[in-house]
């Protein structure tokens, strides 16, 4: 078995492995990196990411008038994550990323060159729980997409680039153990050997039976149907590895999923999903088209909570019923494929399709996706739901009461809008970056707003907030809360530091930024 000797062992090519990698070689380290995937694909989830994060305190803020601290910032988050009485490390992560995020992550960033769009998005604002009090989530221009070529480029033309060497294709099995210390891995065909070996292999979502193994008991059984919103390398055999040589692996049913996945109408892998950004303004349906209740779903305030309550539901599958008006406005997927115009640069056409509704997409997902359906009337749109679903489960009264309802109520005007699910788009147009995304209410039977549509929905995943228990320079610890010598582990391999650093619940965007985070805190930790 042939063997190869760096500094640094990467194991895994997504960001946090690469900002990792940057940051190695400007101590003037030699770094390898082993990535399961080919050169083509290397960037891992965070190549399809669609590249927000949270961000604490930051000048695009103070520009919009918003008013943020890293105390602010705290109080939200621990109001979200909920930590237990033991999750010290997991505290002190949260701590650190709050207080770190606008100078190691959105200034670093900027001075790589990389860019944020000119305006900042409200997510996760809380709905039993404060979460976000006010927003922070910031877009990257270019994707997470943009955010990989940047690193790729910037690794390409490094003064010490001759000291970086990549391994494709390579899976690593098992680590090597020497005099106490963590010393190297192995594939099946070879050896490597590192005075440092950092884990970046992603979290567990990517492997759907690992997800169903440690699904959140309090919840229940998990679905009978789960898309994979992750990365199918994401199977979480290294947190296997790591806690068999004696490292403490934690809170692996604490996961960041969405719940309105669609299959990918170009599957790359095994029940490949698409997550949508479901609209505010569409109706949330049960299997049999009644409307989910007595409080309405509604997205962008607790993902975490809408997970639940579908996940709960007698059917997996939900639906959204919504015209083409909402559509075209409020309708989004999340990730880089499509979002183009972002991802490309393309200033122009991103702004035409934000201000004046985005077509292109309504009609690319309605023609690829036998999961959207169109009619012009609730009657033939519910022959066609009977057609996908292959039974009459939904029934058309549910949906006349649903819709005829809720149209009901809108007509009134907005002085007597007594429905939970238009006070929240209410208060999700008065933030003015989301108001140009969401919908003035009208009725969704409205003859003026275009044919009917509904969108079969089901659970996907995306992220693990468990993982691989760490330090603050992101060395890996065991049960005894000792560090494992030469061992490190950095992004969602992580949990995004301390094994679960966002609790039970994230205020999103805490993913791209946490690897870079956990990734710089590791490289650090050399240079001492």
């Amino acid at each position: 078995m042939s063997s190869q000797k760096s500094d640094v062992l990467i194991i895994g090519g997504g960001i946090a492995g690469l900002v990792a990698a940057y940051e190695c070689l400007q101590l003037g380290l030699s770094v390898q990196v082993l990535e399961r995937d080919t050169r083509e694909n290397a960037g891992g989830l965070a190549k399809w990411a669609f590249g927000g994060m949270a961000l604490v305190g930051t000048p695009l803020q103070r520009r919009m008038g918003i008013k943020d601290t890293p105390d602010i910032a705290l109080q939200d988050w621990l109001s979200f994550a909920d930590f237990n009485a033991g999750d010290d490390w997991p505290r002190r992560w949260a701590e650190a990323y709050v207080n770190d995020s606008a100078e190691r992550v959105y200034h670093w960033l900027r001075d790589k060159g990389c860019r944020f769009l000119p305006a900042v998005n409200w997510v996760e604002r809380g709905q039993y729980s404060p979460g976000n009090s006010v927003p922070r989530y910031h877009i990257m221009w270019g994707t997470g997409s943009g955010l990989v070529q940047r690193f790729v480029e910037l690794l390409r033309q490094h003064p010490h680039a001759a000291r970086l060497s990549w391994q494709f294709d390579c899976k690593v099995e098992e680590l090597i153990v020497s005099s106490g210390r963590v010393s190297g891995c192995r594939s099946a065909e070879q050896e490597f050997h590192g005075d440092h070996v950092m884990v970046a292999t992603g979290g567990i979502n990517g492997n759907l039976q690992m997800v169903r193994d440690n699904w959140y008991t309090p919840w229940g059984e998990p679905p009978a149907e789960i898309l994979n919103g992750s990365h199918p390398f994401a199977d979480g055999h290294l947190h296997d590895v790591v806690s068999e040589m004696g490292g403490n692996v934690t809170h692996l049913d604490k996961m960041w999923n969405y719940a309105a996945g669609v299959p990918h109408p170009q599957p790359l892998f095994d029940n490949h999903g698409l997550s949508l950004i479901p609209c505010k303004s569409a109706l949330w349906l049960d299997h049999s088209g009644k409307r989910i209740g007595p409080e309405p779903l509604v997205t962008g305030f607790d993902t975490n909570e809408l997970c639940r309550r579908v996940a709960e539901l007698e059917k997996p599958h939900t639906w959204q019923l919504l015209n083409r008006r909402i559509a075209r406005k409020e309708l989004a997927v999340s990730g880089a494929q499509h979002n183009p115009h972002i991802r490309d640069h393309r200033t122009f056409r991103f702004l035409k399709e934000t201000l004046l509704g985005n077509d292109r997409l309504v009609d690319q997902l309605l023609d690829e996706s036998d999961h959207f359906v169109a009619a012009p009337t609730l009657a033939e749109l519910v022959t066609l739901m009977h057609e996908l679903d292959g039974n009459s489960d939904v029934q058309l009264a549910n949906l006349e009461e649903a819709a005829g309802g809720f149209d009901k109520v809108v007509e009134r005007g907005e002085s007597q809008w007594n429905d939970d699910q238009l006070r929240r788009i209410q208060h999700a147009r008065a933030w003015r970056s989301d108001r140009i995304r969401t919908c003035k209410p009208k009725p969704i039977l409205d003859s003026g707003s275009g044919p009917l549509i509904a969108i079969k929905l089901r659970l996907i995943t995306r992220k693990s907030l468990g993982g691989i228990q760490t330090d603050l320079q992101s060395r890996v610890l065991q049960a005894s809360g000792e560090p494992i010598p030469g061992l490190f582990a950095i992004g969602e391999a992580a949990g995004f530091g301390g094994g679960g650093a966002s609790g039970r619940r994230s205020l999103e965007g805490t993913f791209l930024s946490g690897c870079i985070l956990t990734a710089r805190a590791a490289a650090d930790s050399l240079a001492g």
